[in-house]
């Protein structure tokens, strides 16, 4: 499998994101995911108290394609640091974005959040429950693009990862394109 990956690695990576002409109208949604690698030098140990890397993706909200996907960063580093410097943001101008709670201060639509002593406002309640439906299309890519082995436990070294996942991104996409 490693050899397959690595030889056709390259060739199955997705192509730069091409704009549509009518980007101010789409609705691209950004999350990161933590995948399980074996390389010391791509991942930290994480949350999940194993060695991951994070994964930034942009999917597109109508047809739930994946735009970009951003180089691995080492787990333990927090989204809206792996965000900012994985060169994502540049592609996404012009295009309303949502984020989750982690990217504060990142310019991505994030959630309404509780302040002490004071609750959330009615409209704010709603506003957060459309938020919630909206980036859940990408909670369940991630959970489409995780049923491939490969992102489950990533043995890859090197660049073998970031092609890993731009490969099955291009796999996801084929599927929900046929």
């Amino acid at each position: 499998m490693w050899r397959g990956i690595q030889r056709l690695g390259p060739f199955l990576a997705l192509e730069p994101a091409r704009r549509p002409e009518d980007a101010a109208e789409r609705l691209w949604i950004v999350d990161g995911t933590l995948i399980p690698v074996r390389d010391r030098k791509v991942g930290a140990s994480s949350r999940n108290y194993r060695f991951s890397a994070n994964v930034q993706v942009i999917i597109d909200a109508d047809p739930r394609l994946v735009v970009a996907a951003a180089r691995p960063a080492p787990g333990n580093r927090a989204d809206a640091q792996v965000w900012r410097s994985s060169g994502l943001p540049e592609q996404c101008r012009g295009v309303t974005v949502p984020g989750d709670g982690a990217c504060i201060n990142t310019g991505l639509i994030v959630p309404h959040r509780k302040r002490p002593g004071r609750p959330l406002l009615p409209g704010e309640e709603a506003d957060n429950a459309e938020h919630r439906r909206v980036r859940a299309r990408v909670e369940h890519t991630f959970a489409r693009m995780k049923t491939y082995k490969v992102l489950r436990d990533c043995r890859q070294h090197g660049d073998g990862l970031h092609h890993t996942v731009q490969a099955v991104a291009h796999t996801h996409n084929l599927t929900l394109s046929a």
